[in-house]
C-alpha cells in the first residue's frame, strides 16, 4: 500500500494497525495525519510503547498517558484508583484518537489495560472507549520485555486487537534504502529464509573502508558502548566543554524525559569527538541519526561547532523535548541535541537512519536485534558488520506467519477502499470529524494521488543502474566496476540482475567479463546443465550440485547468460 491510501484510510475514523518496512514511511504517515487532525481541531493523544519512542514523536508513554504506570496487571481496586486521577481521566475524555507508536514493544496484556482503563474513563463498550486507535510498528523489530518467570505477548495475541477490529495498513515504499542487495537480505530475514548467499554477502561487509566518515559501531550491551565511547573520548587530547540538562514542568514527568533522553544529562565533548544527532531540526541541516565530528566550540556562548560527513559544517544550538496534552507543555527538558557516537545500542537505535555504521552482532540474545541493526543504514556502503553469533539473524515463527496475513489484510483494505470514489471517501472523512466535533476545511480533502516522490526516486534507481550498464559495456571487469564506483561487488552484480529483469541487457553486453573469465565456453556448457537440473532461481543449489567446484561469481555471470538465452 502506497502512503497516500494509507492516509485517506486513516482519515476516515477506522481504527488501524499500519505497518511496513523500516524506512516505508510509517512515521512520516503518521505525522502526516497527526497534522490534520490538528487542522482540524480534532483531539489527539500521541503516546508510544517506550520512551525513547515517545520523544522521537513528542508524546509520553502509554503508560503514563492511561495511568496504569508500571502495572503489569489490572485489579479492581488498580482500576478505581486510576478513575480518582484528575488529570488521567481528563485526558482520556478529551481525545478522540489514540495513537500509540513502536507497538512491537508493547505487551498484549498492557494494551488489554489501556483498553479497560479507556473504556472505564469514558463510559463506552466499544474497543477503547470509542476512540479511533492508531497502532505504529513493524513486529520483526525488537519485541516486549516479559517479567521474569512470565512470557511476553505480542499486541496482536491480546483481547483487545480482536475487539478493535484494525484496518491494517502495510506500507510496501520504500524511502531509506535504496541497495537492492541489502533489501534483498532484510527481506530474506523477514522471510525465515537467510542461506549461504546471504552470509556471504554479510562476509563481504568485514572489510568495508570509509571515507571522510567514522561509523558508529552497534552493539547488543550497554556495558560494551560506554566501555567504547568512554575510552575513546579519552584518547583524544584536550580540554572538555560540558553541558548541562535543564528541565522544568512535572517532576514525574521530567524525569521520564531524562530517562528516554537518547542527550545525557551531563554532556561532555572534547575537539574531534565524533557525535550524533539526537533530534530532528530540518531548518538547521540535521536529523535525528546525522553523524558529525566537533570542530569547535563557538568562542562567543560555547556551543559546539559539528562537521557533517558530507562537510556542512552546524552549529549545534539547545533543543527542547517536551511533555504536552491539549496544547500545553507539561514538562520539557533542554540538552545540547548530541550525544558521543563511537558506540550506541540496537536497542537505542531503533527509529534512526544511520549514514554508517559498525554492527557487532556477536551477543545478539534476542530476535529482531540484527534486523533492526542492519535495517538502520542506507545500503551496505554504509554497513560494515564486525562479527554476528547464530541468533543475529533469526526472527520469531510466530511473526512469519502473522506477517503474511497483514500483508492479506492490507490488500483486501486497498481493495475495497480502492472501490470508492473520491466524493465517497470525503464524505466519510467529513463524518468522522464532524463526529469528534472537529471543523472541516478545504485542505482537508481527501487526497488518492501517488506522491511524486516515488517517481523521483525510480529516476534515480534507474540512473544508477545505467551507470553500471555503461561501465560494464566498456568491458570492465565486476571488482573494477565496483572500485570505480565506491561499491561492493555484490551490488554491482545486484545492478547488472536488475538489468537483466528489465530487458535492458543483451548477450553482448556480458562480452567484458566473459573475457575475463578461463575456458568460458567450457565452463559455461557444465553451468547449463546444473541450471536445468536445478533452476535458476538460487545460486547455492546449483554451488552444490557442482561440488563446489566454481565461486559464486562464475555462476552468476552463468546464470546471466542462460536467462538471456544463447
Amino acid at each position: 500500500m502506497i502512503q497516500t491510501d494509507a492516509l485517506s484510510i486513516l482519515k476516515t475514523g477506522a481504527n488501524v494497525f499500519l505497518t511496513g518496512e523500516p524506512g516505508a514511511g510509517k512515521t512520516y504517515v503518521l505525522n502526516q495525519y497527526i497534522d490534520w487532525l490538528e487542522a482540524c481541531d480534532v483531539p489527539v493523544a500521541v503516546t508510544a510503547s517506550t520512551g525513547i519512542a515517545a520523544t522521537h514523536i513528542g508524546g509520553m508513554t502509554i503508560h503514563a498517558w492511561s495511568g496504569i504506570g508500571a502495572r503489569d496487571t489490572l485489579s479492581p481496586y488498580d482500576l478505581d484508583t486510576i478513575l480518582t486521577k484528575e488529570k488521567v481521566v481528563k485526558r482520556v475524555k478529551n481525545a478522540k484518537v489514540l495513537v500509540i507508536d513502536e507497538i512491537s514493544m508493547l505487551d498484549g496484556r498492557v494494551l488489554d489495560m489501556v483498553d479497560t482503563v479507556c473504556r472505564a474513563i469514558r463510559g463506552r463498550e466499544e474497543a477503547f472507549g470509542g476512540l479511533q486507535t492508531i497502532l505504529v510498528g513493524d513486529f520483526f523489530q525488537l519485541p516486549p520485555v516479559a517479567g521474569r518467570g512470565e512470557v511476553a505477548r505480542f499486541a496482536f495475541e491480546s483481547r483487545a486487537w480482536d475487539s478493535a477490529r484494525f484496518l491494517t495498513c502495510y506500507l510496501t515504499e520504500q524511502h531509506r534504502q535504496e541497495d537492492e542487495l541489502l533489501l534483498g537480505l532484510l527481506a530474506a530475514i523477514r522471510k525465515n529464509d537467510v542461506d549461504e548467499e546471504h552470509y556471504t554477502l554479510l562476509s563481504e561487509q568485514q572489510s568495508i573502508d570509509y571515507e571522510h566518515i567514522e561509523p558508529t559501531r552497534l552493539f547488543t550491551h550497554n556495558k560494551n558502548v560506554d566501555e567504547e565511547n568512554a575510552a575513546r573520548l579519552s584518547d583524544l587530547a584536550g580540554g572538555t566543554a560540558v553541558f548541562k540538562m535543564d528541565g522544568k514542568g512535572n517532576r514525574t514527568l521530567v524525569d521520564g524525559l531524562i530517562k528516554s533522553c537518547l542527550s545525557p544529562q551531563v554532556l561532555t565533548l572534547k575537539q574531534e569527538a565524533l557525535v550524533m544527532c539526537t533530534k530532528n531540526n530540518f531548518e538547521a541541516g540535521y536529523v535525528n541519526g546525522t553523524l558529525g565530528r566537533v570542530l569547535s566550540f563557538d568562542p562567543y556562548d560555547g556551543y559546539p561547532v559539528i562537521e557533517t560527513s558530507d562537510g556542512r559544517e552546524i552549529k549545534v544550538m539547545p533543543a527542547s523535548w517536551t511533555v504536552g496534552e491539549d496544547g500545553k507543555v507539561l514538562a520539557e527538558i533542554t540538552q545540547v541535541p548530541l550525544r558521543l557516537a563511537w558506540a550506541i545500542t540496537v536497542h537505542k537505535s531503533q527509529g534512526m537512519s544511520l549514514d554508517a555504521a559498525e554492527i557487532d552482532l556477536r551477543n545478539a540474545f534476542t530476535y529482531g536485534q540484527g534486523y533492526v541493526a542492519l535495517s538502520r543504514v542506507r545500503s551496505l556502503a554504509g554497513m560494515k558488520v564486525l562479527g554476528l553469533n547464530s541468533n543475529a539473524l533469526t526472527v520469531d515463527p510466530k511473526i512469519v506467519l502473522r506477517d503474511a496475513r497483514f500483508r492479506e489484510e492490507s490488500d483486501e483494505a486497498e481493495r475495497v477502499f480502492g472501490e470508492m470514489d473520491t466524493a465517497e471517501l470525503t464524505r466519510m472523512q467529513q463524518n468522522f470529524v464532524k463526529a469528534c466535533g472537529g471543523a472541516w476545511s478545504d485542505g482537508a480533502r481527501a487526497e488518492r494521488a501517488p506522491g511524486a516522490d516515488r517517481f523521483v526516486r525510480r529516476l534515480r534507481k534507474e540512473s544508477t543502474h545505467a551507470i553500471s550498464k555503461d561501465l560494464l559495456k566498456k568491458g570492465l571487469s565486476i571488482p573494477a566496476i565496483a572500485k570505480e564506483r565506491n561499491m561492493t561487488q555484490s551490488t554491482i552484480w545486484s545492478h547488472i540482475e536488475k538489468l537483466l529483469d528489465d530487458k535492458e541487457l543483451v548477450r553482448e553486453d556480458l562480452a567484458g567479463l566473459i573475457a575475463h573469465e578461463r575456458e568460458w565456453d567450457t565452463t559455461y556448457d557444465i553451468l547449463k546443465d546444473a541450471f536445468n537440473k536445478c533452476g535458476a532461481e538460487r545460486l547455492k543449489p546449483v554451488y552444490e550440485e557442482l561440488g563446489e567446484r566454481y565461486g559464486y561469481d562464475s555462476i552468476r555471470l552463468g546464470r546471466l547468460m542462460y536467462l538471456i538465452g544463447e
